[in-house]
C-alpha cells in the first residue's frame, strides 16, 4: 500500500438487531503522512476489537489535517508538529478548543540513494546541502555529480520540523524537488542516485540509505535516548475533549497493544 495515498481501512459493519438492520459508526482521521503508517496499523487492531466501528484514514499532510479539523471535516487530525500560532488563533476565532495528544516519538532521517558513497554528514553540511551552498557530492567525499535536493511541501509537519531544527532562518533551495508525502520522498530518492531527502524514521527501509548526522546513527535507539539531533513528537488533535468512538480509538492507540503497533510501525512509543 502506498503510504502517500488515502487509505480506507476495513469497512466493517455490525448487525444492530434481530430485525437485520445494519449499523456502523465511523471515525474519520486526516493529516500527517508520517503518522499515517502507525495509525493504519493501530486502526486495524482497533477495528478487530470493535467490529461495529469503521476507521477511515486520509494522509494529506499535517496542515491539511488540522484545517479539516477546524472545518469539522474530520474527527481526529494527525500531525507531526504542534499547532502554529496562526492555526491556534484560527481555532479560537471559531470558538474551538483543541486537545493535543502525544502518541509517539519520531526522528527525521536524511536519506540518499543506496548507490551513493556518502554515509554521513554534519548538521552544518546537511543545512548547506539543502540551502544549495554545497552543490556536488564530491564536496562531501562522493562522486562528482550534482546534488538533487528532494524536499517536502509547506503543508507538511515534517517540513516544518526540518526547517526549524536544521535550516533555522535559512531557506531550502528553490531548486528542490517538492514531494507531497514521505512515501513520495522514498520513491524519488530510490530512483535517483544523486538525490537526498528526509523522512520519518517509520519510513526507513531498504529502498534508501540513511545518513548518520554528527556521527550518530539514526534509528529507534537514538530517537529514544534523544541523541539523534533531529527528533520530534507526533500528535493527534481533536476539537474539544475526545469523546465517543474517537476517544476509544485514541485510548486504544495509547494502550499497551496500541503502543506495540506504534513501535512495529518504526516509531518510539510514549509508554
Amino acid at each position: 500500500m502506498k503510504k502517500n495515498m488515502i487509505a480506507v481501512l476495513g469497512a466493517v459493519a455490525g448487525l444492530a438487531c434481530a430485525a437485520g438492520t445494519v449499523s456502523a459508526a465511523t471515525v474519520t482521521v486526516n493529516g500527517s503522512t508520517t503518522v499515517l503508517p502507525a495509525m493504519q496499523l493501530v486502526s486495524e487492531g482497533f477495528m478487530k476489537a470493535n467490529p461495529d466501528v469503521t476507521v477511515t484514514i486520509s494522509g494529506t499532510g499535517s496542515g491539511n489535517g488540522i484545517k479539516a479539523l477546524r472545518d469539522n471535516m474530520t474527527d481526529i487530525a494527525m500531525s507531526s508538529r504542534d499547532l502554529k500560532s496562526k492555526e491556534a488563533k484560527d481555532f479560537e476565532a471559531h470558538n474551538i478548543k483543541t486537545v493535543r495528544i502525544t502518541v509517539a516519538h519520531d526522528a527525521i532521517i536524511p536519506v540518499v540513494n543506496t548507490k551513493n558513497a556518502v554515509k554521513g554528514l554534519t548538521m552544518e553540511q546537511l543545512k548547506d546541502v539543502f540551502a544549495g551552498k554545497i552543490k556536488s557530492w564530491d564536496q562531501l567525499g562522493g562522486a562528482k555529480a550534482p546534488i538533487v535536493v528532494v524536499g517536502r511541501d509547506s503543508s507538511s509537519g515534517t517540513f516544518e520540523t526540518f526547517q526549524e531544527l536544521v535550516m533555522g532562518k535559512t531557506r531550502v533551495s528553490p531548486r528542490a524537488l517538492i514531494q507531497a508525502s514521505s512515501g513520495g520522498v522514498v520513491q524519488a530518492i530510490s530512483q535517483n542516485p544523486n538525490a537526498i531527502g528526509y523522512i520519518g524514521v517509520g519510513y526507513m527501509d531498504a529502498q534508501t540509505h540513511a545518513l548518520t548526522i554528527n556521527n550518530v546513527k539514526p534509528g529507534m535507539e537514538s530517537a529514544k535516548d534523544k541523541t539523534w539531533p533531529i527528533s520530534r513528537d507526533l500528535y493527534l488533535f481533536t476539537a474539544g475533549e475526545p469523546a465517543g468512538d474517537a476517544k476509544k480509538l485514541i485510548d486504544f492507540m495509547l494502550s499497551d497493544e496500541g503502543q506495540k503497533d506504534v513501535q512495529k510501525s518504526g516509531f518510539v512509543p510514549v509508554k
